[in-house]
């Protein structure tokens, strides 16, 4: 590799349900890559389903990384993420390979590819127990409005069911006097020694979007989503716990609903996270959309995204 040369990647982005692990193989297949997941639920293990994990079958044999490594009561930061991606990138790299980033979690993705830089210092006990018990005190709701008022651009793109990344943002600011998102900011200037191809899966018509999103739940329940969810429920560990797919459930396992009302809230918020997902990635100049409701088939939507792959790949150009 010539000095300084940009390392290639393909990144498929864009809102659960989407279709983004099934074109990430198919990419991978291609060009003859392996998939790197940008997910911040499939990290853990025991969240197959809720975290729409790929199976083996929709793998099909391409190597997926990054995918249930983390136990659910352990923490893991940003930085954490980026560090692990980039080991899994030169590893795939050195092998002749090509790294195929794939996921919904904007900030792991924008954070990996720019090469944005968060402080990790010596983590203040004293600054995260005052947190915690705040947020005990006084709800997610309060604190996400408290985060709103130091950095409204984090708050922005965070549910208050994301309680562990409000809670960060928050001690971030206190511990260091400055936002989170002032510190990705300042980062930036250092550059990244990636060069991607964005790739971006949309639906025209929004209501054909929710409606995969409702059927997709409707499978998970299926495929065992209330054992999945009633099992964490039962530890009530970590961040897992408050993960969309399980957190919907508690008030079924309290007694306070019944399993359709719990899904059908499951799927209602879904349904939200899907528009802040497309909301975080819409911001994105360099992502070429493709709308899934535009194909009359997979292999038409593929074919469209081989050739945006072929051109980026021969002329070295990931912008539009």
């Amino acid at each position: 590799m010539i000095m300084n040369e940009k390392i290639k990647l393909i990144v498929v982005a864009g809102p659960t349900a989407s279709g983004k692990t099934a074109l990430g193989v198919e990419i991978a297949k291609r060009f003859n890559g392996e998939v790197v997941s940008a997910d911040s639920m499939q990290i853990y293990t025991g969240m197959d389903i809720a975290s729409a994990m790929p199976t083996a079958e929709e793998m099909q044999g391409i190597r997926h990384h990054m995918l249930g490594f983390l136990s659910q009561n352990e923490r893991y930061s940003v930085a954490s993420y980026c560090e692990d991606a980039k080991k899994c990138i030169a590893d795939i790299v050195s092998r002749g390979k090509l790294p195929v980033i794939v996921g919904g979690t904007g900030l792991y993705i924008n954070s990996l590819v720019d090469n944005i830089e968060y402080t990790e210092g010596e983590t203040d006990l004293s600054i995260r127990r005052a947190l915690e018990k705040e947020l005990e005190e006084k709800g997610a709701s309060a604190m996400l409005e408290k985060l709103a008022g130091v950095d409204p651009e984090s708050a922005s793109r965070l549910h208050e069911n994301d309680t562990k990344r409000i809670l960060r943002a928050l001690e971030f600011y206190r511990q260091y006097g400055i936002t989170i998102t002032e510190q990705a900011r300042l980062s930036k200037l250092n550059g990244s020694p990636y060069e991607p191809l964005m790739i971006g899966l949309n639906a025209r018509d929004r209501e054909y979007l929710y409606n995969r999103i409702n059927l997709r739940v409707d499978i998970m329940a299926q495929n065992g989503l209330v054992e999945e969810a009633r099992e964490c429920f039962e530890k009530q560990k970590g961040t897992a716990a408050q993960a969309i797919g399980h957190k919907e459930l508690t008030s079924y396992f309290e007694g306070a609903s019944t399993l359709a009302e719990a899904l059908d809230r499951l799927k209602q918020q879904t349904r939200r996270y899907a528009k802040r997902q497309l909301t975080w990635f819409r911001k994105d100049e360099r992502m070429n959309w493709l709308y899934i409701d535009d194909y009359e088939d997979k292999s038409s939507l593929y074919n469209t995204a081989f050739l945006l792959c072929e051109e980026f790949l021969n002329n070295g150009k990931g912008d539009k």
